[in-house]
């Protein structure tokens, strides 16, 4: 229709809004927009989140393929390029694909269970390890710091008096659960750590007791075995909730198949206990598991592309999370758990001399589980005129990949939208306000006035398509220079489409 017939339809709908200057109605209450708009705002208390993290920084162009780039995307990086042939097709996703080795996540994306959320980073970013890891885990810019993280922070607020008042009626289990070598920062609340910590599937076995482990296993020998078991099992022992994670563990089980022990894939087994804990009733509020070895300065590849060190980390990824997911789906379980990923930072477009990747800005995250409405946000890094610098030196072979969406606002959804968190106590927890990704909600909002066909004006990333439920916020001018189709628009007051010529706009419904 033309904007004149797209005014007049919407006047039959309740509230005045502006539409370019002319008087329009808001979306009844019965609209699939009102309605996803409330969907996403249900608080869910038995909801749980589970943090993967991936040690060293891990290089985005070769876990999810640009293959809309695919000639610039070799040019860049030639000596480790994954073969177009080989690159894993998405269902409905014809300008990215996955490594060769990610089979199991291919399937989860294909079953709309997997989220690809493009070059996350954040404003100014820190390419060491150390710094730009505690910037992911704290969730403050990179010129500040915190003692706190981010999760800790939130768990500290929704269960406040921990740990003096805990274990109570309301919550007798550990409010997280934490498997790794050293504490994360993430899990710190602001005056102790949130997390009851398992330093490794061996000592999480003995505390347990299973009947098929050696206490001994993974111990040296004699006397310093003894004293590194006794030291471990103190280390559970001293949190105060060894009994409830044993007995969660007694009544839980895996239902679903994971990788073979010989494959030595320790994500799987983190993930393992994960579910078994999830499905014995533990009721911890966020889980945290680890994979190291992302570092691939060298022989990132092996004899060939599609072998080597990064591959054999994306598969160990990919399997256990593949493996993690279909447990739960097993156990009926699958609708409350989210996971989602981060590393420390990406890697650069370009590759070096010895096979590897150096230190980068932009990478992918995944969100993973049955909760997502979305699984694309941001789109693939643009190979052609989009890398950093923008204008190198003659001599200046090494390009960068640049920040799309920030990765504080995945943070933020994860907290509004799974968790039910008030926007103001996002925003305290966060430190400040950070936009949608519209990764739980069927609604695309504007995030900034611009014009209609740039992705950075909405809030997932992208330029609306005809399947789009649209939402023009307060304040926000959008200028449409061409035909538009959406399945739904909203212009809230203060919002404005400014037509820049005769064109129209086609609502599906």
């Amino acid at each position: 229709m033309k904007r004149r017939e797209f005014v007049t339809a919407a006047s039959s709908f309740l509230l005045p809004v502006v539409l370019n200057g002319f008087g329009v109605k808001s979306l009844a209450k019965g609209s699939s927009l009102v309605q996803s708009l409330k969907a996403t705002a249900a608080l869910n208390s038995d909801r749980i989140l589970v943090i993967v993290y991936l040690g060293g920084g891990n290089d985005g162009l070769n876990t999810v393929i640009p293959l809309e780039f695919y000639s610039e995307y070799y040019n860049l990086r030639s000596n480790i390029a994954i073969p177009e042939s080989q690159v894993l097709r998405l269902s409905g996703n014809s300008e990215s694909g996955f490594h060769p080795a990610m089979t199991g996540m291919r399937a989860l994306y294909d079953e709309g269970k997997l989220a690809i959320i493009n070059s996350v980073s954040y404003p100014d970013p820190n390419q060491s390890h150390y710094r730009s890891t505690d910037i992911w885990m704290t969730g403050v810019d990179s010129t500040k710091y915190s003692t706190s993280g981010w999760a800790g922070r939130y768990l500290n607020d929704r269960f406040s008096g921990y740990p003096a008042s805990y274990p109570n009626a309301e919550m007798e289990d550990p409010l997280a659960i934490q498997i790794g070598q050293i504490g994360t920062t993430a899990l710190l609340g602001n005056n102790q750590s949130m997390a009851t910590t398992l330093k490794d599937p061996n000592s999480f076995y003995q505390l347990i007791g299973a009947p098929n482990l050696s206490p001994e296993s993974g111990l040296p020998c004699c006397d310093a075995g003894e004293l590194t078991a006794f030291i471990r099992q103190q280390q559970i022992l001293s949190t105060g909730y060894a009994s409830e994670i044993k007995a969660a563990a007694d009544a839980g089980s895996n239902k679903a198949s994971y990788p073979d022990a010989s494959q030595n894939n320790e994500l799987a087994e983190q993930l393992k206990i994960v579910a078994r804990l999830i499905h014995g009733g533990l009721k911890s509020k966020i889980y945290y598991v680890e994979l190291g070895g992302f570092d691939t300065h060298a022989a990132q590849v092996g004899t060939t592309s599609t072998e080597g060190v990064h591959a054999q980390l994306l598969k160990k990824l990919s399997d256990a999370i593949f493996a993690f997911q279909n447990d739960l789906k097993l156990q009926g379980i699958e609708d409350k758990v989210l996971g989602m990923t981060f590393s420390d930072f990406g890697r650069r477009a370009t590759s070096n001399a010895s096979k590897g990747t150096d230190h980068g800005i932009g990478a992918p995250m995944f969100v993973f589980g049955s909760g997502i409405k979305r699984q694309l946000i941001g789109t693939n890094p643009n190979l052609v005129n989009g890398l950093l610098p923008a204008n190198p030196a003659a001599w200046d072979k090494n390009r960068d990949i640049k920040m799309q969406i920030d990765f504080r606002r995945v943070y933020s959804d994860i907290l509004n939208e799974w968790f039910g968190t008030s926007s103001q106590k996002t925003d305290q927890i966060l430190y400040k306000n950070f936009k949608t990704t519209s990764l739980f909600s069927d609604v695309v909002q504007s995030i900034s006035s611009g014009a209609w066909a740039n992705p950075e004006i909405w809030s997932n990333g992208r330029v609306p398509d005809s399947k789009t439920i649209i939402r023009i916020n307060s304040g926000h001018v959008v200028d449409v220079g061409q035909n538009i189709t959406a399945r739904e628009v909203k212009v809230e007051s203060g919002g404005k489409l400014k037509f820049l010529g005769d064109f129209s706009v086609n609502v599906t419904g």
